[in-house]
């Protein structure tokens, strides 16, 4: 049974597909919602959705290659991937590239310069038996391909299944999980990466992550490296070892680090959150950068191929992109994603508007933990030595706004960070020149996936700041859990990065009740 292509509305731009009794929608741009009220939002009009009826069956996964379908090498090859997730709803990503890494700027992912419709589904076991969801879409040239679904109408705090159809290739199978209800008291298992330098090494703790299947998993900054391949490599680089600067060279780099399986099996296991540090543009840049069209133009394309190769909600928009938003699950957390370099400025890391939404979410929220999600060390960190002895492009570079920020006094304040390529743990002071003033919070910082570590004299720097509770120099991520009562994390490490298959181990866990760090199972400090 096949399904036909009804007549396309002259004031809109969806297409309405037919089949029995039912109806789809396949729509000219990205986003596609099947639920039961689906919203079709039309490309050029982001905030114009028009409301249509459930669909029924639309294409059979296990069927031959439809007639209206055109043969083609894998179109699956970056994967599938969710995120944004919601209490009733999350959104599904893939990106269409049958040749991934063809460095024809006009064909990327080798790609021909045409749409191409892509089938999804959605449910509630790996079946595809119970509760499913599916629709149709187009995946665009202008976006290399990249597939947004926004799937809405879900059950809270449930797993779903999700797969794509296109040009007779079917997608590998994902796992997403919505948020919680709102009123749910759940424990939310979390997941915490960053800093993949693909040159630097294997993706193996991604592995790990994927078997853990955590609720949600948070990326902090430094997906892909702009820079070129590094002396030394694992691995190359391979087509694009220069530095990126052009919208092609970033889509090359990004399906170049999504060449790595394990990368793609956590996408797959998880729904993500990710935010962005300087890597994915260019090192230490902040806001406009040197002010030049030129910058201007490299952001911009760094944007849209951030945007391409993530399952995020929203698109660029005039050269911008809006990233600092909130992910709530019941009553339990808050997860608050920064922004620390598109609105940085003299004197601000987030920006006014940022700052002003950051710290009203910190004061009103009712919630057991506020938890703050960003790349860079938030605590003081006094590195003896030579100077500089504090890294200005840390928040020690923006003292004032950290203090406004812990001067709020939200309860239950965590700090999930990244980018020093070593783990991290210590407690948040009101003063933290004075080792005796109250504890208003608790960080835990991420080592890197790969990217390899700057030296770093661990036991010095954890002396020279009381604060500072733990070290370690393996590379690895966080998994946590944030419960009514307590939140712990398991600092997860794997012994090299240089090849694969390196076993996971726990080489420390730490819970607070709100009140400061206990450690469970540290030798650091």
């Amino acid at each position: 049974m096949v399904a036909t292509l009804g007549r396309r509305s002259r004031r809109g731009r969806a297409l309405t597909l037919r089949r029995g009794g039912g109806a789809g929608v396949l729509t000219r741009g990205h986003a596609t919602i099947m639920s039961p009220q689906t919203i079709a939002c039309f490309p050029n009009r982001p905030s114009s959705c028009g409301l249509l009826r459930q669909t029924k069956r639309l294409v059979s996964f296990t069927s031959p290659l439809l007639g209206h379908e055109e043969s083609m090498a894998d179109p699956f090859t970056l994967g599938v991937a969710s995120g944004e997730p919601l209490p009733d709803g999350v959104m599904l990503w893939t990106r269409l590239a049958a040749d991934p890494l063809s460095a024809d700027p006009s064909r990327p992912g080798g790609m021909a310069p045409r749409a191409v419709e892509v089938s999804w589904q959605l449910a509630e076991d790996e079946n595809f038996t119970r509760g499913l969801r599916q629709g149709v879409t187009e995946a665009q040239p202008a976006w290399a391909h990249s597939v947004h679904v926004r799937v809405a109408g879900l059950k809270p705090g449930t797993d779903y299944y999700y797969r794509f159809r296109a040009s007779g290739a079917q997608s590998p199978v994902g796992r997403t999980r919505t948020a919680d209800d709102p009123a749910s008291t759940r424990p939310v298992r979390f997941a915490l990466a960053n800093c993949q330098r693909y040159e630097h090494g294997f993706y193996t703790a991604y592995r790990h992550l994927a078997d853990e299947r955590p609720d949600v998993v948070f990326h902090v900054g430094d997906y892909i490296y702009e820079s070129r391949q590094a002396p030394s490599v694992a691995r190359p680089l391979g087509t694009l070892p220069g530095e990126a600067n052009t919208l092609a060279e970033y889509r090359l780099r990004y399906a170049r680090y999504k060449s790595d399986p394990d990368l793609r099996a956590a996408h797959a296991a998880a729904p993500w959150v990710p935010t962005w540090d300087d890597h994915e543009v260019a090192d230490n840049y902040r806001g406009t950068g040197d002010g030049s069209a030129a910058f201007q133009r490299r952001r911009a394309a760094a944007y849209q191929a951030y945007f391409e190769n993530q399952p995020i909600r929203v698109r660029p928009r005039g050269g911008g992109l809006q990233m600092f938003r909130r992910r709530t699950y019941g009553t339990v957390a808050d997860f608050l994603v920064l922004d620390v370099r598109q609105h940085r400025g003299a004197g601000t890391m987030l920006g006014a508007a940022q700052e002003e939404w950051l710290i009203s979410r910190l004061v009103t929220g009712r919630v057991r933990w506020r938890v703050l999600v960003q790349p860079l060390f938030f605590a003081r960190r006094f590195v003896p030595g030579p100077a500089p002895n504090l890294r200005t492009d840390s928040w020690d570079g923006h003292q004032e706004q950290r203090a406004r920020i812990l001067a709020a006094g939200a309860p239950g304040l965590v700090v999930l960070s990244g980018d020093v390529h070593n783990a991290w743990a210590g407690e948040l002071k009101a003063d933290f020149l004075d080792p005796g003033s109250a504890t208003v919070g608790v960080e835990f910082v991420a080592s890197a996936i790969s990217s390899r570590p700057p030296a770093t004299d661990g036991p010095a720097v954890l002396a020279a700041n009381p604060h500072l509770r733990f070290f370690d120099g393996h590379r690895g991520y966080l998994s946590g859990t944030a419960g009514p009562d307590e939140l712990r994390v398991a600092f997860r490490a794997i012994d090299h990065v240089d090849r694969p298959g390196a076993p996971v181990t726990t080489v420390a866990e730490f819970r607070t009740v709100g009140e400061g760090l206990t450690s469970e199972n540290a030798t650091s400090k």
